[in-house]
């Protein structure tokens, strides 16, 4: 397979350290609130990334934590009148929730903050002794300048960083490029006992030591959103190898940014959509197919007539799905035709071509929907073998479940009163008893269920 690596800024052939094991760290949500549709484009890109590796034999190890430590969440906190820990107990179960609506797998590790503070304690010590950190007035600083690699991964340089006036400003610090460990506070706050004093760790020291105790010093990749490639991902970088002595990930994958109307999405402009009311309003499976109808890398767009087109393919998916379904319960016997079977295979193979090229899920959709108009243009034809509607139903249904999809409608089973009703009815209507056919019709409705005549058969459909 081949990826983007923004650490080396090329295409580059995936290879893990162990064949066919893959260790991947995730930035996860920060839990002071509900996650908006920029939030949900990693959560579900990354989640086909993780299903495509698995479903082509790969044992993956896929991490991925809660930043439930936070000044955000202290803020949030005081407004809603909880705890600290109870307001990051709250949203991390609103996560949850989302994440389950847009049938996200659960990480195989789901680190927290609050419970990694020895490791993350530990961690910072090893950085004071290797030289590369130093306390001042109860905080814990990184010294920027004695890493050499620096801006690596996001092609900055310091002199850059100094020009952009991208640093804090704070009397206390070596170097005003100098970044926070630890932050110490008062005992009146939320707070961890260290050698420097009570305090809470910064943000970026977090997922280096998390990162460590779940994977290992050096781990196959590291994902996130485009927005922490500076500072938060450089500045792991900088931790992790002053700390370890050896490379901290091999490859790096960034999803690009939501616009909203094609300006950026910000919660200072306002334009930004809660996952929760987009569901409410579309269903959460129209999302993910939003997150991935687009390159993973390619910024995208969010309007309502995308969402609209969205819900439109999904309905084309869902409807090609019972068409074929419902022509298999009247297909005659017989084999695949050599040609159906090189369809099949045509569209498995572009399927895999198109994620194996830099993870490409939209064409990868496109290879799904040139299934389904071979699959429609055989179920049309009632001479199709019963063998052949199968397989490329199998094949339909293996391909959407490595994108996550057809999830959301599930298929009811057709209670036995109204099979009785419908045989009933197919009974009069070759009685030519068309009143009798309506009655019936009009029972069956009331039933919750709807009932047509295809050159398939019998089509039953819960209202």
């Amino acid at each position: 397979m081949n990826i983007f690596n923004t650490l080396s800024g090329k295409i580059e052939p995936l290879q893990t350290m162990e064949p066919n094991k893959l260790r991947m760290y995730v930035c996860g949500p920060t839990v002071y609130n509900f996650i908006h549709i920029g939030n949900a484009r990693p959560i579900c890109v990354f989640d086909v990334f993780r299903r495509y590796l698995m479903w082509r034999g790969y044992d993956v190890t896929y991490v991925q934590n809660y930043t439930d430590v936070n000044d955000k969440i202290i803020r949030q906190a005081a407004q809603e009148g909880l705890t600290p820990e109870a307001t990051a107990e709250k949203y991390i179960h609103e996560y949850e929730t989302d994440a389950q609506g847009l049938n996200v797998l659960p990480p195989t590790v789901q680190p927290r903050v609050s419970t990694y503070m020895p490791q993350i304690i530990a961690f910072i010590q090893k950085l004071i002794d290797n030289g590369y950190a130093y306390q001042a007035e109860g905080d814990v600083y990184y010294r920027t300048r004695r890493f050499t690699g620096y801006g690596k991964l996001s092609g900055q340089s310091l002199d850059d960083l100094i020009a952009g006036a991208r640093v804090e400003i704070n009397s206390i610090k070596e170097d005003p490029l100098d970044f926070a460990l630890w932050k110490g506070c008062g005992t009146d706050e939320q707070h961890w006992v260290s050698p420097w004093g009570p305090g809470r760790p910064g943000w970026h020291i977090e997922c280096s030591a998390m990162a460590k105790d779940t994977l290992g010093e050096t781990i196959d990749l590291h994902c996130g959103g485009h927005d922490l490639i500076f500072p938060h991902h450089e500045n792991e970088i900088a931790q992790s190898e002053a700390a370890n002595g050896v490379p901290f990930a091999h490859y790096w994958m960034h999803n690009g940014h939501i616009n909203v109307d094609n300006k950026k999405m910000s919660k200072s402009l306002g334009n930004f959509f809660l996952t929760r009311d987009v569901a409410a309003q579309y269903g959460y499976e129209v999302i993910r197919y939003l997150m991935i109808q687009a390159q993973y890398r390619a910024p995208m767009n969010y309007t309502k007539d995308l969402l609209d087109a969205c819900k439109a393919s999904l309905d084309r998916l869902y409807q090609c799905r019972d068409t074929v379904q419902a022509a298999v319960g009247n297909a005659p016997a017989g084999d695949i035709a050599p040609a159906a079977q090189a369809a099949f295979d045509k569209a498995r193979e572009s399927f895999i071509a198109a994620l194996e090229d830099d993870l490409n899920t939209a064409d990868a959709l496109s290879a799904v929907f040139e299934l389904v108009r071979e699959l429609n243009i055989m179920a049309a034809d009632s001479a199709t073998p019963k063998a052949q509607l199968q397989a490329g139903l199998a094949l339909f249904e293996e391909l959407t479940g490595v994108l996550g999809l057809l999830y959301e409608r599930k298929e009811d089973a057709v209670p036995q009163e109204v099979l009785d009703l419908v045989e009933q009815r197919k009974a009069a209507r070759k009685a030519k008893d068309f009143a009798e056919a309506d009655r019936l019709r009009d029972a069956i409705t009331a039933l919750g269920w709807s009932v047509r005549e295809t050159r398939q058969g019998v089509e039953i459909k819960k209202l």
